[in-house]
C-alpha cells in the first residue's frame, strides 16, 4: 500500500515573452509557466501534476498546492481514490481556505495540480495512462469520482449513471481507434499568435496543412483591419475548402455589443466559432452573443478561465456556448472535469478542451480521448501547440493531423529534472536560466 509522505512544488517559468510566443490581443507577452506539484511516496512512484499560469504569479500557485497536499499527507492511495468524490470534497473542504478561494481562484488552480498529481501516481501505478485508467472503470466506478453538489438541477448522478451505462455500447470499438491513434484529431494555433509577422504565419499554416492539419485558429481582436488582413491571409492559404476549418480567438477583450459587432464584420471570413469573445464570467453575455451570431453561422466557445462545474453548468443551461472548451488544471482535476464532460454530453455540446500552454496538451490528449471513448461517444477536435514538448518525459505527439494515443502510466506532465533545474524561478547561481543575462531583458521590463 503506497503512502503520501510529503509534497515538492517548483516554480517553472519558460521566456516565451522574447519570441512573443502565445501572444494574443489580452495577453501580449506572457512566459509560459508551470506551478508544478510532486507528490512523495514511500513507494517507487511520484506523483506529477501542474497548473497552467503565464509568469508573475506563479509563485502564489506554488504557495498554495502544500496548503492543499498536506490534506492527503499520510493517506494511503488506496483510500484516496476508494471513493474519490469524497477525497475531492474533502479537498475543498477546508473552509478557512476555503473562505478565500470557494472553488476558484489561486486555491482551484493549486486543487488542480494536486488532484492531478493523485491521478498520476494511480495511474503510475495501476501501470495505465489516465485515459485508460478511467476507460477501463465502470459507470459506477466513474460516478464516484464526481462530487454533484451544486450540479444535480443540471445532471443527477442517476443521470450520469445512465448516460455512462449507454455510451458502454460501442466503447470497445472506440479504445481500438484510440489504440490506433485516430481518436483525437488535432487543431493547431501555431501560426495563430498576434507577435507573428505575415511571413512566419504564412509559412506555418503551409508547413502545418503539410503535415496533415485541417483545422486552425487565429488570434483576433487588436483592430478590424489587422484582423481582416490576418484573416485574408490565412484563407488565402488554407482556402475555403470545407475540409479546412477557421477558428478565432479573442481572448475576452471585448464587451459583448463591440463582440458582436466586431465578428459581424468577420463573418465574411466564416469563422468556426469565436472563442472567448468577453469576459468568462458573463453567461448572459456569451448568451447575447450566440443568439447574435447564429444567423451568421458562428459558434460562440468559451471555458479556458472557467473555473468550475458551476460555471459550466450556468453557460450550458444558459445556452450561452456551442463549443465547451474545458481546462485540464484550471478546473480542479480530472474529477471536475468528468462533471463537465458529461454535462455538456447531456445537454448536446461539443468539447474542445483548451490546450495553448505548457503540459496542457500532455494533459488533454487524456481527457478528449475519454470523451470520446467513454463520455460522448463522439469525436470532436482538441487544440495543438509546439511549444515545449522536449521538456516532458512523454511529450504529447501528433501523426497526419492526430493525436498519438499516449501509452506510458501516468498523466503525461512528469517534466525532465534538467528542465526544472534550468528554467526554475528565480534560480540558482550558475544553473537557473534566469540568473543569466539573457534573462535580464524580461526581468528589468517588469520593472517599468
Amino acid at each position: 500500500m503506497v503512502t503520501i509522505t510529503g509534497v515538492e512544488t517548483r516554480d517553472v517559468r519558460f521566456p516565451t515573452s522574447l519570441d512573443k510566443t502565445g501572444s494574443d490581443a489580452m495577453n501580449a507577452a506572457g512566459d509560459y509557466s508551470s506551478a508544478y506539484c510532486i507528490l512523495q511516496t514511500d513507494g517507487p512512484h511520484t506523483g506529477h501534476g501542474m497548473t497552467f499560469t503565464i509568469g508573475r504569479g506563479n509563485e502564489i500557485v506554488c504557495a498554495a498546492i502544500p496548503l492543499l497536499a498536506n490534506r492527503i499527507k499520510g493517506r494511503t492511495l488506496e483510500s484516496l481514490v476508494a471513493d474519490w468524490g469524497k477525497t475531492w470534497r474533502h479537498l475543498v473542504n477546508d473552509s478557512q481556505l476555503r473562505w478565500i478561494g470557494p472553488e476558484k481562484g489561486v486555491i482551484h488552480l493549486a486543487l488542480g495540480a494536486v488532484v492531478n498529481a493523485i491521478w498520476d501516481l494511480w495511474a503510475k501505478e495501476e501501470g495505465k495512462p489516465v485515459w485508460k485508467l478511467v476507460a477501463d472503470m465502470s459507470p459506477e466506478e466513474i460516478v464516484r469520482c464526481i462530487d454533484f453538489r451544486y450540479i444535480t438541477d443540471a445532471l443527477t448522478p442517476e443521470e450520469a449513471l445512465g448516460m455512462l451505462r449507454e455510451r458502454e455500447g460501442g466503447k470497445a470499438e472506440r479504445v481500438r481507434e484510440a489504440d490506433a491513434n485516430r481518436a483525437v484529431p488535432a487543431y493547431t494555433t501555431s501560426a495563430g499568435w498576434l507577435g507573428y509577422d505575415k511571413e512566419k504565419v504564412t509559412r506555418l499554416l503551409r508547413e502545418t496543412m503539410e503535415e496533415g492539419y485541417r483545422y486552425f485558429k487565429l488570434k483576433v481582436g487588436t483592430s478590424i483591419e489587422a484582423d481582416r488582413e490576418r484573416l485574408e491571409l490565412a484563407r488565402s492559404v488554407i482556402g475555403y475548402d470545407k475540409g479546412n476549418v477557421l477558428m478565432v480567438d479573442a481572448n475576452q477583450i471585448w464587451s459583448v455589443p463591440e463582440a458582436i459587432d466586431w465578428m459581424k464584420q468577420l463573418a465574411e471570413y466564416k469563422p468556426w466559432f469565436i472563442e472567448e469573445p468577453t469576459s468568462p464570467d458573463d453567461i448572459l453575455g456569451h448568451a447575447a452573443i450566440r443568439k447574435a451570431l447564429k444567423p451568421y453561422n458562428i459558434g460562440t466557445a468559451t471555458g479556458e478561465m472557467c473555473h468550475n462545474r458551476v460555471i459550466f453548468k450556468q453557460l450550458l443551461q444558459a445556452e450561452a456556448i456551442d463549443v465547451c472548451q474545458i481546462d485540464a488544471c484550471r478546473l480542479g482535476g480530472v474529477n471536475e472535469v468528468l462533471a463537465v464532460l458529461l454535462m455538456a454530453a447531456k445537454f448536446g455540446v461539443q468539447v474542445v478542451p483548451h490546450s495553448g500552454g505548457v503540459g496542457l496538451p500532455e494533459y488533454t490528449q487524456h481527457l478528449s480521448t475519454i470523451d470520446y471513448v467513454v463520455v460522448s461517444g463522439k469525436k470532436s477536435v482538441l487544440e495543438y501547440v509546439d511549444h515545449l514538448h522536449e521538456h516532458f518525459l512523454h511529450p504529447c505527439l501528433v501523426d497526419k493531423g492526430h493525436f498519438v494515443t499516449p501509452m506510458d502510466p501516468g498523466y503525461s506532465v512528469e517534466m525532465r529534472a534538467e528542465s526544472m533545474d534550468k528554467f526554475e524561478f528565480p534560480g540558482k547561481e550558475g544553473v537557473g536560466w534566469w540568473r543569466s543575462e539573457e534573462a535580464k531583458v524580461i526581468l528589468e521590463g517588469e520593472q517599468i
